[in-house]
């Protein structure tokens, strides 16, 4: 773009200088050329394939009942505390290791119930929790 203002006037003459920008411009262009071979360009490996099969094995779970006044039931089994602790030991060792589902009757006092878990704890249990039915009639 060049701007001239007739004749002989005082004003300078308006060039701008294109030919650094030309140049830039080319030099990028070539610099273009010959990178994106190269970029484009992959290099074969071969990957392992990702085998992920899902356990087969699905961990036992025990039922473990509270009665109201402390009775203490391993699978319908009534046994005392002695005996919980060697169960929860044998049991704890298992891999994976089995969950333990706790039944409480309604009217068991706490304490017979804190015992149970600290039996579990005791023993090494990581799987633990609570059943609760709901009550008879529909409650509707």
């Amino acid at each position: 773009m060049a701007v001239a203002v007739g004749g002989d006037s005082q004003e300078p003459m308006v060039e701008p200088n294109v030919v650094p920008m030309v140049d830039v411009m080319l030099v990028l262009l070539i610099i273009f050329i010959i990178t994106i071979p190269v970029i484009t360009s992959g290099v074969k490996i071969d990957l392992p394939k990702e085998v992920n099969q899902p356990t087969v094995t699905k961990p036992e779970n025990i039922n473990l009942s509270v009665d109201f006044d402390g009775t203490i039931y391993w699978n319908e089994i009534m046994v005392d505390r002695e005996t919980l602790l060697n169960y929860v030991l044998q049991e704890a060792v298992k891999d994976p290791q089995p969950e333990i589902h706790i039944r409480a009757d309604k009217r068991v006092r706490y304490e017979y119930v804190a015992g149970v878990l600290y039996q579990l704890q005791r023993g090494g249990m990581m799987k633990v929790g609570f059943i609760a039915e709901p009550p008879a009639g529909g409650g509707g």
